[in-house]
């Protein structure tokens, strides 16, 4: 009997938890989870598939000893930590699929995990992620590329004044997303524009309009695809953006120190206090999430278009959010295929250049299918 192969979550959160239980689903893995939080830790069933082992994770010589021990670790940590956490893993010479929106560039590290011969798969979630695997396999289609646009959003299905709002993934990375300014491409080269800027609304069949606005989630297409134009959208209940656009810009997300009478604080830190209660997710409240994704270009010299639309909710059966799903799942499919050797590729892979491959594409697709997760497609379509 061959053994096991061993997967370790570094981890235990929301998404970090989907990941574990489906992977260890597999009769042929043995499946760890490691958090600095009991409570996370206690989402697990006692005497479960799913070894749980608390731990410092914001240490990145604990990341790499505890990776050390198993075939394939996954990262499904903060933004903040998640460079760190990458370049641990590859010190320690063990493969990698990884969730965490990190602000720094995830390639940097890509010849020295070639050096090591580690396959590290970044990004791989549902966006960044599925959004960059299916403008890779579209890109793969057409001879030039005019236009790629990511519309992406995870929403409480119920709206509930005054945030309209509940974050189904770590707060601290929401509230990233609406600090960091957002790099789009314009002309075909980069430009940087304020985050929550250039509001429209968005139409969605069965959802209703929501409101889209620049974020900073291109990440490593602005480097991998050549396109004229590139702009990456989230989306939001109308009015919310307006909310945290003031909060913003009157300074209650501000990282540096300020003195309050006799103490030095963070404003964030007291913003967070404040605001992550109100936007948990009750027991019982569901979530939805929506995604858009188009490119068009040029193919034998005629214009021509693709589109991708994703409309998920929350599982009943399960309890696990939409954006838990839509996020873990792409990451233990990636992890599978690392696995299975179908992934190996040493370096630090962004999700489009799989998606380049029309074999492998098809094959995510068709796993994430089996789970729930159902992507529509039209195109390709010749646009007048």
């Amino acid at each position: 009997m061959s053994r096991k192969k061993r997967v370790i979550v570094l981890g235990a959160g929301m998404v970090g938890s989907v990941i574990a239980m489906d992977l260890a689903g597999e009769s042929d893995l043995k499946v760890a989870a490691a958090d600095v939080s009991r409570a996370s830790l206690e989402r697990f069933p006692a005497g479960g598939r799913v070894e749980t082992i608390h731990a410092d994770l914001s240490d990145p010589a604990e990341i790499a000893r505890l990776a050390g021990d198993y075939d394939l670790a996954v990262g499904a940590l903060p933004g903040r930590l998640g460079f760190a956490a990458l370049k641990a893993v590859i010190e320690a010479g063990r493969d990698y699929c990884d969730i965490s929106f990190m602000p720094e560039n995830a390639l940097d590290l890509d010849a020295q995990a070639r050096e090591a011969g580690v396959t590290a798969f970044v990004d791989f979630g549902v966006a960044p992620g599925m959004s960059n695997l299916l403008v890779g396999r579209a890109c793969a289609e057409l001879d030039s590329v005019e236009l790629v646009a990511v519309y992406v959003g995870g929403l409480p299905r119920v709206r509930t004044l005054p945030w309209q709002y509940k974050a189904p993934f770590s707060p601290s990375d929401v509230i990233e997303e609406y600090v960091r300014p957002a790099r789009m491409i314009e002309a075909g080269e980069v430009v940087v524009k304020k985050a929550l800027s250039d509001p429209e609304m968005i139409d969605f069949p069965g959802v209703g309009t929501l409101e889209a606005f620049n974020t900073d989630g291109l990440r490593s297409l602005l480097f991998t695809v050549k396109a004229k134009r590139m702009i990456e959208k989230t989306m939001r209940w109308p009015g919310h953006r307006e909310l945290v656009e003031a909060l913003r810009d009157a300074g209650f997300f501000r990282e540096d120190e300020i003195d309050v009478g006799s103490q030095r604080i963070r404003p964030l830190d007291v913003t967070s206090a404040l605001l992550f209660p109100k936007w948990k997710y009750g027991r019982d409240e569901e979530d939805i999430t929506v995604m858009r994704i188009a490119v068009e270009g040029t193919r034998n010299g005629r214009k021509t278009g693709f589109e991708w639309n994703l409309t998920d909710c929350f599982d009943q059966a399960t309890s696990y959010s939409s954006m838990a799903r839509t996020t873990a799942f792409p990451a233990a499919v990636a992890a599978r295929m690392i696995l299975d050797g179908r992934l190996m590729r040493p370096g630090v892979i962004p999700p489009e250049e799989i998606g380049r491959d029309s074999r492998l594409t098809a094959a995510v697709l068709s796993e994430l299918r089996r789970r729930g997760v159902a992507f529509r497609e039209s195109g390709p379509e010749d646009i007048m």
